[in-house]
């Protein structure tokens, strides 16, 4: 009899693993068909990634077309990713000349459907600008914004598109992509709350144009970020606004936005590209202007190496922090769930610390 109830328990405990075992292949395999059926959207970079992704929620599969920890100055998409978009309904990029690829990529492409949509439309940009001295170059010094250098550029770098007043997403075979240039233009616009809000408006809008059946979810997600980009952007301005210094030492221009909304200047040890080198001469003027103006930090980023604000540090005495341009996370960043309000909550916090 014992041996009986001993097979019989045995029986039902295999029956039960094995229920649950095709219970996980079913979900599994449920999650898989789902994901498969929803519009497929690619963004370029992580900023543009982290905002369509707030405002797709669940309704939408959203990808990034640069790996994750990639920093995006002159990286270029892999034949892995280009097969990616040809597959997608839907394209996101910054534009203002982040993405020096967008042209060739996109227009090797024989997904004639993709819908091509600059998050930074409508944003008011500042030219960029570049803090390395070059004795046979005029420059141009603004009287407010930034401590850098400004170039002259020639009229066909300018960054032109023809959009339609009403919306931001475009056929891809119609869409004009020329002018596109990481020079004229600082691209790094989602750096400041404000137009962060204004690309995630536009994103917002092109997912209703794409998912018209979704459009109240969408907007009730732009609503909220909507929100927190406004309190985000007053919490910035009250903690700032009375602080007794006002410039920042940083491994690249990449504060331009940031520094014109909060009457901030930035000096760049390299120019608003992350992969330019400064020179002997670059590197004695800013040590110098630390020194004279006493400054107690200097600022690097998560990206890049921060070999030269460690030399510049050492010699002046200065601490090193970290102050996110948000061009992508680390692996740390990922582990502990960062995203662009946490990113800029500490940004704000290491300011205030340098600027006291």
């Amino acid at each position: 009899m014992k041996n009986i109830k001993k097979f019989i328990f045995l029986l039902a405990g295999i029956i039960l693993l094995s229920g649950c075992s095709k219970g996980g292949e079913a979900k599994n395999s449920s999650d898989a068909s789902n994901k498969e059926n929803k519009l497929k959207v690619y963004a370029s970079v992580y900023p543009i990634y982290d905002f369509t992704k707030k405002i797709a929620g669940d309704k939408l599969d959203v990808e990034m077309v640069m790996p994750q920890g990639t920093e995006p100055h002159g990286w270029e998409p892999d034949s892995n990713a280009i097969k990616n978009l040809e597959n997608a309904d839907m394209f996101i990029y910054n534009g203002a000349g982040l993405e020096s690829w967008t042209d060739k990529v996109l227009g090797s492409l024989s997904n004639k459907d993709l819908k091509v949509v600059e998050a930074s439309e409508g944003v008011d940009l500042i030219k960029s600008t570049h803090s390395h001295d070059h004795e046979d170059e005029d420059h141009d010094h603004e009287a407010e914004g930034n401590h850098n250098h400004n170039h002259n550029h020639e009229a066909e770098e300018n960054h032109n598109h023809n959009h339609e007043a009403t919306e931001n997403n475009h056929d891809h075979e119609d869409h004009d992509h020329e002018g596109h240039h990481h020079g004229p233009m600082d691209p790094h616009v989602w750096i400041s709350p404000k137009n962060a809000k204004i690309e995630m408006e536009n994103i917002k809008n092109a997912l209703v144009e794409l998912d018209k059946d979704n459009a109240d979810y969408y907007e009730s997600n732009y609503q909220k970020y909507a929100k927190m980009l406004d309190e985000l952007d007053a919490k910035y301005k009250e903690s700032l606004e009375n602080l007794p210094k006002k410039e920042i030492v940083v491994s690249h221009e990449a504060y331009g936005y940031l520094c014109k909304d909060y009457g901030l200047t930035q000096i760049g040890v390299k120019g608003v590209n992350a992969e330019t080198e400064p020179d002997a001469k670059k590197m004695a003027e800013i040590i110098s202007y630390i020194k004279e103006n006493n400054i107690t930090t200097i600022f690097t980023e998560e990206l890049i190496d921060p070999k030269v604000s460690n030399i510049i540090a050492s010699e002046t005495g200065c601490q090193v922090k970290v102050l996110s341009p948000i061009e992508g996370l680390s692996q740390e960043q990922v582990d502990n769930n960062e995203d662009y309000f946490s990113i800029m909550e500490e940004n704000l916090e290491n300011l205030v610390g340098a600027l006291k």
